[in-house]
C-alpha cells in the first residue's frame, strides 16, 4: 500500500466512531509489534494501541483529526503534520508525527509531538 494511503487510513482510525471498524482499520495498516509514542504515552504493540485510541474517542466524542501537510518520506521513514478539531469545530491542538514502516510495508512506529516546533529567535 502506498504511504499516502497508509497515513490516510491511520487518520481515519482516529476519526472512526465505531470501535469494531477502528480495530479492523488499524489491523490492516499497523504492524502487530508497532509502537506509538507521544508526550503522554508509550504504547508497545497494536493491541494496546487500539485500546488507547478507543479510550481517546470516548474521552473526546465527535472530535476529528485532519492531515495538514504533505507526507514527507525517505528510507521507509516519514513525517506529517495534523490538527485535532473538537466536536464544536474548534482546533484543540496541532502536532507533527514522525514514523517508520515495517519491512512488510505497514506502519511500525509513530512518534508524535504536540504543537509545532517553535521558530528559533
Amino acid at each position: 500500500m502506498e504511504l499516502v494511503n497508509l497515513i490516510t487510513l491511520y487518520i481515519s482510525v482516529w476519526n472512526e466512531p465505531n470501535h469494531l471498524l477502528r480495530e479492523q482499520l488499524l489491523e490492516s495498516i499497523w504492524a502487530e509489534d508497532g509502537t506509538y509514542t507521544d508526550p503522554s504515552v508509550h504504547i508497545p504493540n497494536r493491541k494496546e494501541f487500539i485500546n488507547h485510541i478507543n479510550k481517546f474517542v470516548e474521552q473526546f466524542p465527535g472530535c476529528r483529526f485532519d492531515l495538514t501537510s504533505e507526507i514527507d518520506t525517505h528510507h521507509k521513514k516519514f513525517r506529517f503534520t495534523w490538527r485535532m478539531i473538537l466536536a464544536d469545530g474548534k482546533v484543540a491542538m496541532e502536532g507533527i508525527d514522525f514514523g517508520e514502516l515495517s519491512p512488510e510495508g505497514k506502519l511500525h512506529c509513530i512518534v508524535g509531538f504536540f504543537g509545532l516546533p517553535t521558530p528559533k529567535s
